[in-house]
């Protein structure tokens, strides 16, 4: 992956702009791969990437499964099919507000492409994460209680459980964005899915993962069909709220 010059030095024109920002830019989804292996030596590299990535409260419990087993992958592509199908006839059987019908209808032909040629899928990584037991005691619970007050006390026992999975995810997914940066800037093709979620135990149970790990999305990882460009995204003024919503 290459470097380019220091955030603090750069300036608006494109070419002083770090390199980084350009392999941003053109970091699409792409999920038509050519069926040709990737190097061990490259996956090492993305998940090394993945390493090195931020974990929320620096536990560095993560785990990565990396799947290039032809037979393996055989025996996962079922799977895939009943996820991508369910989710093709829920969530994904409608444009997302604000894209355009045209666009998304390519974007459903990629994505049953996928599905249809997942046994030629070069490799799978699967991020894994096991969150540990808390370490809280009486006393760290009584100043927990003051320091919150009663009505923000009794809120969180209610989103305990968003709060847990928001916890895991910090973990995880820096990693796994340094791992599709990786990927954009070695010219391989990726994208994160959490499609297997829907049959998260038959994935489990396929891979050999233990019952405990949860796992966080299925990349599957090849030499792009295509040509990488650039993404289309909301202007950052739309989206921006500066001091206060």
């Amino acid at each position: 992956m290459t470097t380019g010059t220091p955030l603090a030095g750069a300036v608006a024109d494109d070419a002083a702009e770090p390199s980084l920002f350009a392999t941003m830019s053109t970091m699409r989804a792409m999920r038509r791969l050519r069926p040709d292996p990737v190097p061990d030596e490259l996956l090492d590299q993305l998940i090394q990437a993945a390493v090195w990535g931020p974990s929320g409260g620096n536990m560095q419990r993560y785990e990565y499964v990396v799947v290039t087993d032809r037979t393996v992958m055989a025996e996962l592509a079922p799977l895939w099919k009943r996820c991508v199908d369910a989710y093709l006839a829920t969530t994904g059987k409608y444009a997302p507000e604000g894209m355009d019908e045209a666009a998304y209808g390519r974007m459903v032909a990629a994505i049953e492409y996928q599905r249809d040629h997942f046994a030629d899928t070069p490799a799978l990584i699967i991020p894994c994460y096991q969150f540990p037991p808390p370490r809280i005691e009486e006393e760290g619970l009584r100043i927990y209680a003051e320091a919150l007050g009663a009505e923000a006390t009794e809120r969180m026992g209610r989103i305990q459980e968003r709060f847990s999975a928001l916890a895991e995810g910090s973990c995880v997914y820096p990693g796994v964005q340094n791992l599709l940066l990786a990927a954009r800037g070695l010219g391989l093709a990726a994208n994160i899915t959490i499609w297997h979620l829907f049959l998260e135990a038959e994935w489990k149970a396929a891979l050999g993962i233990p019952e405990g790990m949860n796992t966080f999305a299925v990349i599957p990882v090849g030499w792009p069909q295509g040509n990488f460009g650039p993404v289309r995204r909301r202007p950052v003024s739309e989206v921006v709220h500066r001091d206060r919503w």
